[in-house]
């Protein structure tokens, strides 16, 4: 009787990584960031029919994240509506200005870089030692509403993910008295831009995961020279001790967020507490805060 030779599929050498494993995990990670990224412009109703969609590209690995998905959605999404990336070269010393622009273009999208020396005005304003970020945020806003404006832009997307708004709800909880973080759609005070935030269903370890995979040419965060928010790092610390004994509470934090009962809270402004009366002909809604 004679025996066929047994086709085998080889496994990698000891202590190297299997590359069709890994795609596969690239590309699942991938869909999974995708599918929360779709369902978070649904749910929110971020991106309309039409929209020209300003894209903030910091360089980072969010930033780099949420224009892989938008792309990607845009091509299969059942409503037409344009990309353009966006860049704000605030000349920080020793950024790289070139890898932004090359990245860009290879992708065949339409991109602009704002030149705005922002950096001499934090330095001429900020005494040495005291943390910029305040006064950076609010320039480099300003700057990316007058492009904006001047382009016709319908919404401007940035990259904040789901860790983001669960650690800025616990920055303004300790450090400001108020129950608010960032929000998935906001309008600016002028009423005329809408802000989005496509990521903001997605965990920060899956947008590493998924910048180291595709090796997005990322440009660092700490060029500026600024010291650091120790008071968001705390707050990262903090989530991570909880996340370490306790797997998953950030993600039902941030579930709380999307599930408010103002009458189950304090404030008179967002509940009618003084027509709060037993046998009522007309009461509040109790869920929303709707004032009957």
């Amino acid at each position: 009787m004679q025996h066929r030779p047994t086709s085998l599929r080889r496994s990698p050498p000891q202590g190297t990584s299997d590359p069709r494993k890994e795609k596969y995990n690239t590309d699942k990670l991938a869909k999974r960031i995708r599918r929360q990224t779709g369902q978070a412009i649904v749910d929110f109703g971020m991106i309309e029919d039409g929209d020209r969609v300003m894209v903030c590209m910091s360089g980072g690995k969010d930033s780099h994240v949420m224009l892989d998905m938008l792309m990607s959605l845009q091509r299969s999404a059942p409503i037409d509506f344009e990309l353009v990336a966006v860049n704000l070269d605030q000349k920080h010393p020793g950024f790289p200005e070139h890898v932004l622009p090359e990245y860009l273009e290879s992708l065949g999208i339409e991109w602009h870089v704002i030149e705005k020396d922002t950096h001499a005005v934090v330095q001429r304003l900020i005494p040495e030692g005291k943390t910029a970020c305040g006064l950076c945020s609010r320039l480099r806003r300003g700057t990316l509403y007058e492009f904006a404006r001047k382009h016709r832009i319908d919404k401007i997307a940035l990259g904040h993910h789901l860790d983001d708004v669960v650690e800025t709800f616990f920055l303004n909880l300790f450090h400001g008295g108020t129950l608010k973080s960032m929000p998935p759609k906001l309008l600016n005070d002028e009423g005329d831009l809408v802000v989005i935030r496509p990521l903001v269903y997605c965990r920060e370890s899956d947008l590493e995961k998924l910048s180291r995979a595709r090796d997005y040419p990322i440009i660092p965060c700490n060029l500026c020279g600024s010291q650091p928010n120790l008071e968001r790092q705390n707050i990262k610390a903090m989530l991570a001790d909880w996340e370490m004994h306790n797997p998953g509470r950030t993600k039902t934090i941030f579930r709380a967020l999307t599930r408010v009962h103002p009458s189950h809270l304090c404030d008179p402004e967002l509940f009618d507490f003084l027509r709060l009366q037993a046998n009522s002909e007309t009461l509040p809604d109790y869920s929303t805060g709707t004032r009957g």
